[in-house]
């Protein structure tokens, strides 16, 4: 009996399909030395216990992007390990918190298929939910990838597409509990523009840039344990690079709009999202935000803005061509919802 695990493939998919993610994984503060060495990230929020309390929250959480990462990569072997790309998101929330010494766990439903039309590959929709110790639900977001055939001479499966919300909407955004910006120190924070400074249309350019290190990108993606051949194995692809994991340029990009949204302190919700092009060792990564909208919420001080985040190793607030087709410097277009103080 063969023991080793190649990996799913389009064919093995079935919608309706609820999949259980090995393995757990307890999260703690070497999760958040180690997500701060590898990303410029100073919100302050997520770096000092003591400016969490002053915010009403017990102590800092873990960046909300570690729950992603960690959520993201135990799906990997499972949803993407043979995927040619992972190609969009929708309706991600965070619903809770994560706090060091809490135990991580992923579950995802199969909820659309589609053979494309070369037959040799089709695309999974997947919706995944990351759970707590307490089974608590902390994180749920819909992902796509282009996964490969290995038969191709299976049938297409009835194709399914899902209908997904265009963006979540602001009374959906859950506000983490206590949180209160009435006391929000901006000069602790690193910058003094609050939800009311942010104009609909207006763009920011983030000035700085980082570039990618092959190593760091490496130790990124075995941190968050992303099994994916395109990642690891040099030998996957025809021109010899290992391709950087979304995530990472996601963190990356965020890190960078610190320098403009250092008051953006929390990510509510992931409306959209795709990597347009590849990134790979060597490329500068550069950041722009746009706001989209803004909206009131429940919580003491507590405001929301939308904001567009594309990374890019062009110049700022280009984004697509004539023909409507993304510009090859740009690496990635995310919408989502953050937490500011009013």
């Amino acid at each position: 009996m063969t023991k080793t695990n190649p990996g799913r493939f389009f064919e093995d998919y079935r919608v309706g399909e609820v999949i259980r993610h090995a393995v757990p994984r307890t999260v703690g503060a070497g999760e958040r030395a180690l997500y701060h060495a590898l990303y410029p990230q100073r919100h302050a929020l997520y770096s000092s216990d003591a400016f969490a309390s002053s915010c009403g929250l017990r102590a800092s959480p873990l960046d909300d992007m570690i729950a992603f990462h960690v959520v993201f990569g135990k799906t990997v072997p499972d949803i993407s390990l043979n995927a040619v790309a992972n190609l969009g998101y929708a309706e991600g929330r965070w619903l809770k918190p994560v706090w060091p010494g809490d135990t991580l766990r992923s579950e995802s439903e199969v909820i659309g298929l589609k053979q494309n039309s070369n037959g040799k590959t089709g695309v999974v929709w997947v919706r995944t939910r990351g759970l707590n110790q307490d089974d608590e639900e902390v994180l749920s977001y819909v992902r796509w990838v282009m996964v490969r055939k290995r038969d191709l001479d299976a049938p297409a499966p009835d194709t399914v597409i899902p209908d997904l919300a265009a963006s979540v909407s602001p009374g959906d955004l859950v506000v983490p509990e206590g949180l209160d910006f009435t006391s929000y120190d901006t000069a602790l924070a690193g910058e003094p523009h609050r939800w009311g400074d942010y104009e609909v249309g207006e763009t920011i350019d983030h000035v700085d840039g980082v570039t990618v290190e092959e190593a760091e990108h490496m130790m990124a993606t075995r941190l968050w344990q992303n099994t994916a051949k395109v990642h690891f194995d040099a030998t996957v692809r025809p021109d010899g690079s290992r391709l950087i994991y979304g995530g990472h340029v996601i963190s990356l990009a965020r890190a960078l709009s610190f320098n403009g949204l250092a008051n953006a302190q929390v990510v509510a919700a992931l409306n959209g999202g795709a990597h347009v092009n590849p990134c790979t060792s060597g490329l500068t990564v550069r950041a722009w935000s746009e706001v989209l909208d803004r909206a009131e919420t429940s919580a003491p001080g507590v405001g929301a803005l939308r904001l567009r985040l594309v990374a890019t190793t062009g110049a700022p607030f280009a984004l697509r061509a004539e023909d409507g087709k993304y510009l090859p410097d740009v690496l990635l277009d995310l919408d989502y919802w953050a937490l500011v103080p009013k």
